[in-house]
Formats: C-alpha cells, structure tokens, sequence
C-alpha cells in the first residue's frame, strides 16, 4: 500500500508538470502585425528590367563549305574531292558577292564533278539573268517549289531522277545553281 502523503506528493506532482505542459503549448500573446506596404508598392512604378539583346551575327560570305551541308562537304572530302570557287556567271553577267563551286578530285582528268552556286541579286539582275538564259534555249519551268530556269533536256549532259539538268533557282533572296534540279535542294544559303 502507497501511503497517503506519497500518494499526495505524487499527485501534486503530476498536477504541477501537466500544468506546465498545458501552459507551454498555450500560444503566446502574437505581436501587432505591421501595417501592409502590398497595396502601396503595387502602386509603385517598377524598375524596368534590363532587356538582353543578342549579339549581331557575324557577317558570313557564302563558301563552298558554308552554302552546303557541313555532312555534303564531309562526303565530299571523305571521297578526296575538293572544291574550285568562283564568282557566280548567269550568261554573261557576272554576279558580284556571288560563289560558284566546282566539287570534284582535280588530281585526275574527270568530268565527273558537282556544281553549286548562290548569289544575292537585286529584282533587275534576276530578270536580266532570266532573259539571257532564256535567249539561249534555257526552258523556264514554274512549279509548286518555285520559278526555275534549266537547261534543255535535249542537250543536257547529265539529268537528275525528273530529267533536268544544270538548274537556276530564282529565289527572293537570289539565284541558287546546281548541276541538276535535285542538287538545289543540297544548297542551305542564306543562313536562317
């Protein structure tokens, strides 16, 4: 048996540390919330943010390595070929800005070789150029892809898949060339 006076010091006990368990969870008096600055800051005009304009890509003239495909060049050179470079000739206009290449293996005779060419024109060169290759016998062929201008399939010397052979491409951002309809596809110039 608990004697009485221990049983009423662990009662008092008990009663004191729940008290101060009660007491500790009680939430303390919270301080005076501060007044709102939301309201008077919105008001407030923003700072403007800082806009990051890009850097100005650098100018890049067109290439036999850069108004193709780097994998078409890389097939080109993997084969020995490389590449004579030359200003653009429609007839006998001769294109400035122009490049007009050659792709082939020049340690050996060959005629077996890959033309590629672009030019900037203005509206006026475009039209002078259409008229001269139209004079000598170049048929104009308009189709969903665009306004071409290629040689007569009669005397060409070597035709893609759809018969055409050496092929203008009259484009609003020039004249694109290449030795057969099909191999304007290979020319990615200017750049996007």
């Amino acid at each position: 048996m608990i004697r009485p006076i221990v049983a009423r010091t662990l009662a008092t006990a008990a009663l004191l540390t729940g008290s101060l368990l009660v007491s500790g969870c009680a939430s303390a008096e919270e301080p005076a919330a501060e007044p709102s600055t939301a309201a008077s800051q919105a008001e407030e005009p923003l700072e403007p943010t800082a806009t990051v304009t890009p850097e100005p890509t650098e100018h890049v003239d067109p290439t036999c390595t850069t108004i193709l495909p780097e994998a078409t060049v890389a097939d080109f050179e993997s084969v020995g070929w490389s590449a004579r470079e030359d200003l653009m000739r429609v007839g006998t206009l001769q294109l400035a800005g122009s490049v007009m290449c050659t792709w082939g293996d020049f340690s050996v005779a060959t005629d077996h070789v890959q033309v590629f060419g672009w030019a900037p024109t203005t509206g006026a060169e475009a039209s002078e150029a259409r008229s001269e290759l139209i004079e000598q016998g170049w048929v104009v062929v308009n189709d969903d892809s665009g306004n071409f201008v290629t040689e007569n399939p009669e005397t060409a010397i070597a035709t893609d898949d759809d018969g055409f052979g050496m092929t203008y491409w009259f484009t609003d951002d020039g004249i694109k060339l290449a030795d057969t309809k099909q191999g304007l596809l290979l020319i990615e110039w200017p750049p996007a």
